[in-house]
């Protein structure tokens, strides 16, 4: 192993700081919320995602929440990163959501699902405080 890969290697790795790690706690409760989408369809006669939404939100939930689980015990930047990423396109997916007719309190949920979002994002990646 040369020198370089080592560094490399080594910068990936991080101390979480305490926002850091609630960022990721909440992004497992996040994506452990979202894993039973798939598990839960839309009834019929009722408007609401495809199920093939509904089979990629579980699918990227599972792999946030691996994700995150990884980063919080390795200290690894680049799971964080894709932790962020999967809760990033969850939320996207549920956008269209504000621009069909769904009862307002569904609007609120994906409203109160983009602010957590950014929450998490935000904390997840906030850097240290300089003394």
């Amino acid at each position: 192993m040369t020198t370089t890969t080592t560094a490399a290697r080594t910068e990936d790795r991080v101390g979480w700081s305490t926002k850091n790690k609630v960022g990721l706690g909440l992004a497992v409760f996040y994506a452990v919320t979202n894993i039973p989408s798939a598990l839960l369809p839309t009834p019929d006669g009722e408007e609401g995602p495809p199920m093939a939404i509904l089979v990629v939100c579980t699918v990227l939930a599972v792999v946030a929440l691996v994700a995150a689980v990884v980063a919080w015990r390795s200290g690894s930047r680049p799971a964080a990163r894709l932790t962020a990423a999967s809760l990033i396109v969850i939320t996207l997916t549920s956008l269209p959501a504000f621009f069909v007719d769904v009862p307002a309190g569904i609007k609120v949920l994906v409203a109160a699902g983009v602010v957590v979002t950014i929450a998490i994002v935000v904390l997840m990646f906030s850097p240290p405080r300089r003394r």
